[in-house]
Parts: structure tokens; C-alpha cells; sequence
């Protein structure tokens, strides 16, 4: 069957009937699971979780695919492992050959269970964000203030591990222990047919924390790619994310849109989180699709053109009223407007 661009459901970290349902109702083809904790995400949710061996087994994980496939849904991707998984290999800490090691185990589990697609992050420290902020109509959204930062407003993100080793990374550090990580892990997806999307960083600023960021901005994608260069070597393109990176008003917006058509174009965007921010660093805040930087029938025209036949999701939503404690109105609204505007363009472009 010939693939062709597609609206699939999610950031969700538990394979619950609620949700599974919800995809089904929602009309999508298919579930992504972004793991954020030791376990899979199976259910019962009171299941005794199993011992954080820092990998996952192929059994543990055709038994999350099967319980998706018996709601007739495809199971698209996991996003993440557990950041305990793998922090020493992003800091070239005393751990890291034996958590590459692991994380090619977790690798070809995902291949033995037909899961086609990793995302991963290299934020050692995670994603940060300062207080929320109100949306259209009194919505909740999440949202970035670098003065909150220097001022101590953190509410989101891990704060304590540069303080914990008593020392800084440098941009270049974190870059080459990258590098190090897939010279090892792609030969590994290669073989086991699995492909790894690099999500960017979030906030993309160039610091936090004192550990340096390294994918803040595009260039650093081309010379990642570039030093390991593979088909299963490609990036989750968060399109947030790269709208945060550089302002592009709506009747242009040529930053984020020439970012999608150059990683496009030469196949490397495996899988789109459809989300936008109003400003952009130091200083945003995240919004419904439309109403933000980028002018999104464009990006979708844009997918189009450059031949992208993979999946995309709504990402971070905005909390709406009497919304669920996942925000599944949110959900509902952001995956609607993205199926339409997917369906217009794979019928008329």
C-alpha cells in the first residue's frame, strides 16, 4: 500500500480504552505513545510495574502494538524513552557505553515488534517552561519568558543537573557526545528496520541551566545529519519548535517553512508535530494551529511538495474549558483543523 500523508494521534504515555476510543472516534489511522516513564504504557493502569532495567523488550512491546491493533488503530511511533535511559550518554557520564548498549536493545525490540519509528530528544535537561499563560477566549497554554528564567519562574524542565555534577557543557560537548550515541545506535535501526527522529530542542535557546543545547537551531540538524548520515537518521519535525527558533510573520514566514522544505526534500522528516507559538525566543507562547507564526495551509502545502508520506500530530495543545486532565478537548479541536487541512491539500496539491 502506497503511504501517503496522514493525521495520527499523540502525546499520550498510557495505551488506556479512553483513549484508544478517542482516536477511533476522532476518525485518525493511528496512535503514537510519547513514554515518558519506565514502563510501556500498558494497561491495567494499577499493573505492577516492571524493574527499570533501562531497556524495553520486544515482548512488552507487541503487547502494547496488539492492544492498538485490536482497536483497529496502527501504532505510528514511539516518542522517547526514559530520560533515566540514557542522561549518562548525553553527558558522557560513567554509564554511557552500557546505556548505548541498552538503548540498541530497546532499538531492536521496537524492530521485532514492527514499530517503524523512535523520536528521540537530546535535552539533558528537558523542556522548560515558565508559568502558563492565557490563550483565545481564556485557554490555557504553556509558555517561555527567558527574564522568568533568569528571575527563578521555572515550572517546567530539570534544573538541578549541572549544579548536581558541579560543572558546564559546552555546546560542542553536548554536539560530539551526539555523534558518539548514533555512530552506534543508527548501524543498530539499520539492521532492525526501525528509524530514529531527532526532535528539537525546547525551548531553543542556545543554554540552560549550564548545559548547553545543541539543536536550537537548523544548522546544527544539517551537521548532525551530516556526521551520521543514514535513511534511518532523520528528524521529528516539530514545527513549534522551529517557529519558536525564528519569527516569520504570517504573510511570509519563509524561516520555518524553508526548514521543512530543506529537511523534505531530502527525506529526512520522519514524522510532524503541528503546533505553533505566538513570538518567538526569548519570549513565546504556544497557541492554537492558525492563530500563530506560521502559516500552516502553506506548511501543509509545503509537506506536500517535498513528497512527505508520514504521519503528523497535533503535539502540545491548549487546555480548553472542563478540558480532561490530557486535554482531550484540545485534542479533538487541534486534530480536527490538521485532518482538514491535510484532506484539502492531499486532494488538491
Amino acid at each position: 500500500m502506497t503511504e501517503v500523508m496522514r493525521v495520527a494521534l499523540g502525546q499520550h504515555s498510557a495505551a488506556t480504552h479512553d483513549y484508544l476510543t478517542f482516536a477511533k472516534q476522532l476518525g485518525v489511522g493511528g496512535v503514537q505513545f510519547n513514554m515518558i516513564g519506565k514502563h510501556i504504557g500498558l494497561i491495567p493502569e494499577d499493573l505492577d510495574l516492571p524493574e527499570d532495567k533501562g531497556y524495553w523488550d520486544a515482548a512488552e512491546l507487541i503487547e502494547l502494538k496488539q492492544r492498538v491493533n485490536d482497536y483497529d488503530l496502527r501504532l505510528e511511533a514511539i516518542e522517547n524513552v526514559p530520560r533515566s535511559f540514557y542522561i549518562d550518554a548525553m553527558l558522557n557520564g560513567p554509564r554511557r557505553d552500557e546505556q548505548i548498549a541498552s538503548y540498541q536493545r530497546t532499538v531492536r525490540s521496537l524492530g521485532e515488534a514492527g514499530i517503524p519509528v523512535l523520536g528521540i530528544n537530546w535535552m539533558p535537561n528537558l523542556v522548560w517552561r515558565t508559568p502558563m499563560q492565557a490563550g483565545r477566549g481564556g485557554v490555557i497554554v504553556t509558555a517561555f519568558d527567558m527574564e522568568r528564567v533568569l528571575a527563578g519562574e521555572v515550572v517546567a524542565g530539570i534544573t538541578d543537573v549541572a549544579e548536581a555534577e558541579d560543572r558546564q557543557y559546552s555546546e560542542a560537548e553536548i554536539f560530539d557526545n551526539y555523534v558518539y550515541f548514533m555512530e552506534r545506535v543508527i548501524p543498530v535501526a539499520e539492521q532492525a528496520g526501525v528509524k530514529i527522529a531527532l526532535h528539537p530542542d525546547d525551548p531553543p535557546v542556545e543554554s540552560l541551566g549550564g548545559i548547553a543545547r545543541v539543536f536550537y537551531k537548523p544548522d546544527n540538524f544539517k551537521r548532525a545529519l551530516e556526521a551520521v548520515p543514514s535513511p534511518s537518521h532523520g528528524l521529528d519535525f516539530c514545527m513549534g519548535c522551529f517557529s519558536e527558533m525564528v519569527y516569520a510573520d504570517r504573510s511570509n514566514n519563509d524561516g520555518v517553512l524553508d526548514a521543512m522544505r530543506y529537511f523534505g526534500e531530502r527525506g529526512k522528516i520522519f514524522y510532524v508535530h503541528f503546533r505553533d507559538v505566538q513570538g518567538c525566543v526569548p519570549k513565546f507562547q504556544e497557541c492554537f494551529p492558525g492563530e500563530g507564526n506560521v502559516n500552516v495551509v502553506q506548511a501543509v502545502k509545503t509537506l506536500k511538495e517535498v513528497g512527505f508520506t508520514g504521519f503528523i500530530i497535533d503535539d502540545h495543545v491548549p487546555e480548553m474549558l472542563d478540558d480532561s486532565d490530557w486535554n482531550h478537548r484540545g485534542h479533538a479541536y487541534s486534530t480536527g483543523y490538521i485532518m482538514a487541512l491535510v484532506e484539502a491539500v492531499n486532494q488538491l496539491v
